[in-house]
């Protein structure tokens, strides 16, 4: 691929000498690839700034998605293991830069895990938003310009209370499992309470067999549970064929 672009990458070492190289780069260890992961922010700080108002930042927010993926191996590998799909091979925790609707994510992190590590851990979480955030330009690597995203795997009481600790002050998104008693306390809730949900640009978000999906904010849970008092969470409406488990008509 790299000898397809010489424009790009210039001249392109021999195999042999790559194949060196890596072995290099694998002894040296931590030290490694600390210096690569310093380069790689460094060319991307300046990516940025030639992107001007294409760049993800343009907005003066940054959003990072966090999000585990089953790799699948073939054969026996270092780290291989059987999965919690029931598949065998890895599962890296993995961090992308959103780039809006108009673009694809762009990559900062992967945190290289077993294929049995668990999908609600929070010190993987941790460590992956450490590396995530050591990416992006000095001034997103704490405030609440740059906001954390992740599905319920990322609902764990240590990571969250590690996003919003005084003097980091993050924004975060993370999602929630919806428990039969989360459900029947919203199915109490009455209609002036909820609104509609708005895309990103303003739209009425469509909701799953309906022109609209309803959204409703509330709290948590209460201080001295895990969460700390304060913060609320959005709950999708029981539309049809949503996760509410409303019938379609």
């Amino acid at each position: 691929m790299l000898r397809a672009e010489p424009a790009v990458f210039g001249p392109v070492p021999s195999d042999p000498t790559v194949s060196r190289f890596i072995d290099t780069l694998a002894a040296s260890g931590e030290k490694a690839l600390r210096a690569i992961r310093a380069a790689r922010a460094e060319v991307r700080q300046h990516g940025w700034r030639l992107a001007g108002q294409e760049a993800p930042d343009a907005g003066g927010t940054v959003t990072v998605d966090l999000d585990g993926v089953l790799v699948i191996a073939h054969s026996d590998k270092e780290d291989a293991a059987p999965t919690w799909k029931r598949s065998y091979g890895h599962h890296p925790l993995m961090g992308f830069v959103d780039h809006g609707p108009g673009g694809t994510g762009e990559p900062l992190t992967a945190l290289l895990r077993a294929g049995n590590a668990g999908s609600n851990t929070a010190a993987d979480h941790i460590a992956a938003t450490r590396l995530a955030l050591a990416q992006l330009p000095k001034k997103y690597r704490r405030g609440r310009r740059t906001l954390v995203r992740t599905d319920s795997a990322g609902g764990a009481h240590d990571f969250v209370a590690w996003l919003a600790r005084r003097g980091r002050w993050l924004s975060y998104s993370v999602g929630m499992t919806v428990t039969e008693q989360i459900y029947q306390h919203v199915l109490r809730v009455p209609t002036s309470a909820w609104t509609l949900a708005v895309e990103s640009g303003g739209e009425i978000r469509e909701g799953p067999g309906s022109p609209s999906s309803p959204v409703m904010s509330l709290p948590v849970g209460r201080r001295g549970r895990g969460w700390s008092s304060g913060r609320r969470g959005r709950i999708p409406g029981p539309s049809c064929g949503s996760r509410m488990r409303t019938p379609c008509g």
